[in-house]
């Protein structure tokens, strides 16, 4: 069934399409499957116990109807935004959420969870759902749509889909970095990232396994410039600048990622993965900020910009900005809606233009 969201006017919606993203309608992708973390979670976190959630306001304020739905955002995050450039629906919906159901993820649905990685410890810190959890969900959504529209359509589907894989910056601020680690004390930093990319490799095996046959895979952001590390380095006496070890790691880390991508391409017959790599679009935003129409990129919109997250977002805090597109941050791990939107066009012009 259809959640109870208010649209806007749809002659905004067609100039929306045609001036700021592609428009394609009836494309070779019949639906947008998500899995990963807070950077594509459409509300799964709602209906689990744990701290991280974002399912109030301030969250929300600028999607459909003004609705905190559980998007790490003030509005839409990039998977909404890709599948609307495929002609799908404008949002893809959570698979947790009790508002939707298969009628609604025939067409798209996502099974990411903020705070998870690669790493089973990872999810453990904040007791989200593991990426294994996830593939069983996944396993359970087959199930559901072959009974929904039948066993050739259904597998019409499951291979013609696009794929969306992100995740991995929690591995590393979560879990590894974090003072509470176990991690650092088994593995250095190169070792640990040899281990994230042989459970990546084993994931995608997993789905490949399971149908999927288009898959992009997200690399790490510049994670050092999040504004929660900035702030964190001017604690530690080090002003606000960027904290570079962190973003170094993901610079490695994406490397090795992209030959991932490589080796399972020539490794898996029908296979088309590829690399989706924002890191640098998102380091250029961040240091040219008003290059791209922004103002603030050291901070973030809610609160004072430098730590609040979830629930220390909220919308008793009087220093939430009132207009986010003009910062490159909404809280001060996650994107705005803005930002999301600059790095979808990206994508879809240099990356996902091939599964058109």
């Amino acid at each position: 069934m259809e959640a109870n969201y208010k649209f806007i006017p749809c002659l905004i919606i067609i100039f929306v399409q045609l001036i700021i993203i592609p428009c394609v309608v009836g494309g070779k992708v019949p639906a947008i499957i998500v899995f990963g973390d807070s950077s594509v979670d459409a509300g799964n976190n709602n209906q689990i116990s744990t701290v991280l959630k974002s399912n109030f306001e301030p969250y929300g304020r600028d999607f459909y109807g003004k609705m905190p739905t559980g998007r790490f955002c003030n509005g839409r995050i990039p998977p909404d935004f890709i599948s609307e450039a495929f002609g799908l629906r404008p949002f893809v919906p959570a698979y947790l959420d009790p508002m939707f159901n298969i009628t609604d993820f025939a067409g798209g649905v996502c099974f990411a969870s903020a705070g998870t990685g690669y790493d089973n410890a990872t999810s453990e810190v904040l007791n989200v759902i593991p990426l294994w959890k996830e593939i069983e969900n996944y396993k359970e959504y087959q199930k559901k749509l072959e009974a929904y529209v039948g066993s050739k359509k259904a597998k019409y589907i499951i291979q013609e889909a696009l794929y969306l894989v992100s995740l991995g910056t929690n591995d590393f601020l979560e879990n590894y970095y974090s003072i509470q680690s176990k991690r650092a004390s088994q593995f250095t930093v190169e070792q640990y990232q040899g281990f994230l990319i042989e459970l990546a490799e084993n994931f995608i095996k997993q789905i490949y396994q399971l149908g999927a046959r288009k898959i992009s895979f997200t690399g790490l952001p510049p994670m050092g410039c999040l504004p929660l590390e900035r702030a964190t380095n001017i604690i530690r006496g080090h002003g606000d600048a960027c904290n570079e070890k962190y973003n170094d790691c993901a610079l490695r880390f994406n490397v090795m990622l992209n030959g991932l991508v490589d080796k399972l391409n020539r490794e898996l017959p029908g296979m088309k993965m590829v690399f989706s790599n924002p890191y640098e679009l998102i380091l250029q935003i961040i240091r040219n900020p008003s290059s791209f129409g922004f103002e603030v990129a050291g901070v973030a919109c809610c609160g004072t910009g430098l730590f609040e997250m979830s629930y220390l977002c909220d919308k008793l805090n009087p220093l939430t900005c009132t207009d986010a597109n003009k910062y490159v941050f909404w809280d001060s791990f996650h994107l705005s809606q803005k930002t999301n939107l600059i790095i979808t066009n990206f994508l879809m012009k240099n990356v996902l233009n091939q599964f058109l």
